[in-house]
């Protein structure tokens, strides 16, 4: 029963994952687990992200090597003689795996993967097709296994095909596998005498990750390192669900080509930010150019760039955009502790520094707060009485130099409204920085708050800041300016984030709403449904539509029209109208019997002559006095069903002001996307206009999720346009709209 069972679920599961994108074997995975615990949504997909126990990947005690060698000057040698190295460190067994070989670098080598001495938990496959090896690896047991070979997804269509073979044999064999078109970073030495929280470091293409693995030369702790490749089996979501659950790490850093499936990152960053352990990401894919060789280089689907924008930002992942970003943010937020307080002092030797930095960091939303008139007096002790302590604090330089300096750095760490403190040092000057340096060093130990220092000259070189420092694990060192705002900002907004962070899949929808039968029933599958039957749609899941009627006689148009009310607006109601306006199609502002009469005659004669066929003539109310905004969902290849919110009518083409999500979402973020709107000001009231009714547009835009979360992929598209939003209390009312099923 069981067995039968597993099939029809994942035959179930497959379906639907691959209508979405996914890759079929982790996300049947995953989801059979997730049906097995009865923790599924309403479409049927997984509300949590299962955590693989990768403890003996990193740590096994016993690992095998297929192909190894010792002859010099063979590729498989290096390999063979640096996992062998690195076996010895993390106090694993070696067996080197050979059909011709009796030894390799002293150790007795088996002929075959059934020879084995005992059941290994890892394989490390140096092979040029390990497909034939996996069997093997399944029969005997075998945990993991790493395929370092190229020549799968990432080199078209007969790579991809190579590689989902490859994934339906690691699938059955029950073991699972890194690769393949990886490599050997997650056998690289880390620093042992390293203290504090570490990065746990993920990429998909191992040179990306060079810049953070070489951050242990500046003391900070390197736990892991995950070369995901080509991700047939294991993927980067598997890493973060695993990584957020470590004691030891302090940050998750990621360089992300293209996400294996949508709905898997999500549930692994929803654990991150349940567990407070932030992930900062690099993601390929901004432009066109980088979607298109992020995709030859790995083989991924890379989503539309504004969804996977909405959706990291949405679930707390912090997106940056440079590898020197990425090594600096990382380091800081696994740091750092919780801020005590959000408000950021600028304070230097030069007054033209202070105020470049502060004009920078305001830009970038860092809240800069004048210090009190007690605290500017304070200050005023030991900084001339001409300069400007408000913040930013110059202290003119010479104060520095002496037991002042040490003063002023506490003074300002004091103040309650201070959380961060910033020490912009722009070139060397050895009589007053290295002071400087120092007392910032010696405060920042007696401290919770942050200190940063900007150390600006390009030599690098200096004592002051490789020893004094760098030395210091409470003061956070960068090189650029702009670095250190990006990371002070991640780190500002990952605490406020995560302090009131609650995971949208706990409030997800188990099951249909007595709505989801009404819609069922109005669904055309492959047919994009008229305006009315859209409206009906929109009815089903308790959204406003104006006073209408469906006729089908300009006799009947005439008595519709005085049952609605005038002024009335009538369109032309079928099936393939999606620019009625374009066409001639909408008559609005008709006041009377006759007008109604011939605009019904106006309508069908040009609905005949453009070949349009109607399934009637629709006489509405006409609303005028509001905000018209948009609301619609579309699918996207990698997340599934996305909602988007923006200004409506001719606007949403003209000026693309929208802002997107992923369901599930709850209120906050609804109100959040509004929040993006370049022109959002349009619904507190310009030039004298009232306020419009925002809780009735949250409140659509939460019932239009519902109807995406509950129809998923039987509902392609729909679009509310315009949403017209009334004045405050009045609610909102769908104008128009369209739906496309699938």
């Amino acid at each position: 029963m069981l067995g039968s069972t597993h099939g029809t679920l994942t035959t179930h599961f497959r379906a639907r994952v691959v209508a979405c994108g996914e890759e079929p074997h982790a996300a049947v995975h995953s989801m059979a687990v997730a049906a097995a615990e009865g923790d599924l949504d309403v479409s049927g997909r997984p509300l949590h992200a299962p955590v693989p126990d990768l403890d003996r990947f990193f740590r096994p005690e016993s690992v095998a090597v297929i192909g190894a060698s010792d002859t010099e000057g063979r590729p498989n040698t290096g390999i063979t003689r640096q996992l062998v190295a690195w076996a010895e460190r993390v106090g694993a067994r070696l067996h080197p795996v050979h059909p011709t070989r009796e030894s390799v670098f002293g150790r007795p080598c088996s002929r075959s993967v059934a020879d084995l001495p005992e059941q290994v938990d890892l394989a490390v496959l140096l092979v040029g097709d390990p497909l034939p090896v996996i069997e093997e690896l399944g029969q005997a047991k075998v945990k993991f296994a790493v395929a370092f070979a190229s020549g799968f997804a990432e080199t078209g269509e007969e790579g991809a095909a190579a590689q989902a073979r490859l994934a339906a044999a690691v699938e059955r064999s029950g073991l699972r596998l890194l690769g393949p078109n990886t490599n050997l970073n997650a056998f690289e030495a880390f620093r042992d005498d390293l203290d504090g929280p570490a990065i746990a470091l993920i990429t998909q293409s191992g040179h990306q990750g060079r810049p953070v693995y070489t951050l242990q030369e500046l003391g900070v702790r390197l736990s892991h390192w995950a070369p995901t490749g080509n991700e047939a089996d294991l993927e980067t979501a598997d890493f973060i669900s695993y990584f957020a659950e470590r004691p030891e790490v302090g940050a998750i850093a990621a360089y992300v080509e293209g996400l294996k499936g949508g709905r898997s990152f999500l549930l692994a960053a929803d654990r991150a930010a349940r567990a407070g352990v932030p992930v900062v990401a690099v993601k390929v894919g901004r432009t066109e150019t980088g979607a298109r060789m992020a995709a030859s280089h790995t083989g991924k689907l890379t989503g539309a760039d504004q969804v996977v924008d909405a959706a990291m930002r949405q679930f707390g992942v912090i997106r940056v955009d440079g590898l020197d970003e990425l090594q600096d943010t990382a380091a800081l937020l696994a740091r750092a502790r919780k801020p005590q307080a959000d408000g950021v002092v600028v304070y230097s030797i030069s007054g033209g520094t202070g105020a470049h930095f502060s004009d920078l960091a305001t830009g970038a939303g860092l809240k800069l707060p004048t210090l009190s008139e007690e605290k500017q007096r304070e200050l005023h002790a030991w900084i001339p009485g001409y300069l400007n302590v408000a913040n930013p604090v110059d202290n003119g330089g010479h104060p520095v130099g002496d037991w002042r300096g040490r003063k002023i750095i506490d003074a300002i760490l004091a103040d309650p409204d201070v959380g961060v403190l910033i020490c912009p040092i722009t070139g060397p000057f050895p009589p007053m920085s290295d002071r400087l340096a120092q007392d910032l060093v010696d405060a920042a130990e007696t401290t919770d708050k942050l200190v940063c220092v900007v150390w600006g000259s390009p030599v690098g070189t200096e004592d002051a800041y490789r020893t004094t420092l760098l030395g210091s694990s409470r003061v956070a060192t960068f090189r650029t300016f702009g670095n250190c705002i990006t990371a002070v900002k991640a780190y500002l907004d990952h605490h406020r984030f995560a302090a009131s962070y609650r995971s949208p899949f706990d409030e997800a929808p188990r099951t249909p709403s007595p709505s989801f039968r009404k819609a069922q029933a109005l669904m055309r599958p492959g047919h994009q449904l008229s305006e009315h039957a859209a409206k009906q749609l929109l009815r089903a899941y308790g959204i406003r539509v104006p006073r209408e009627q469906l006729v089908t006689s300009a006799a009947a148009s005439v008595r519709a029209a005085g049952l609605v009310g005038y002024p009335v607006v009538m369109k032309a109601s079928g099936a393939r109208l999606a620019h009625k306006t374009e066409l001639g199609l909408v008559k609005v502002g008709l006041t009377s019997a006759s007008q109604v009469r011939d605009a019904y005659r106006e309508l069908t004669d040009i609905a005949r002559y453009e070949g349009a066929e109607l399934d009637g003539v629709l006489v509405c109310q006409m609303i005028e006095r509001g905000v018209e905004m948009m609301v619609g969902v579309t699918h996207d290849a990698l997340f599934g069903p996305t909602v988007t919110v923006g200004l409506g009518g001719v606007l949403v083409e003209v000026l693309h002001d929208a802002a997107v999500r992923v369901p599930p979402f709850g209120e906050d973020q609804a109100r959040a996307m509004l929040g993006e709107l370049r022109g959002r000001a349009l619904l507190e009231g310009v030039r004298g206009g009232p306020p419009v009714d925002v809780d009735a547009l949250i409140e659509v835009v939460l019932r239009v999720q519902r109807m995406a979360l509950e129809l998923g992929d039987d509902l392609s598209e729909l679009d509310i346009n315009p949403l017209m939003v009334l004045g405050r209390g009045q609610g909102a009312v769908a104008l128009d709209a369209l739906a496309v099923c699938r």
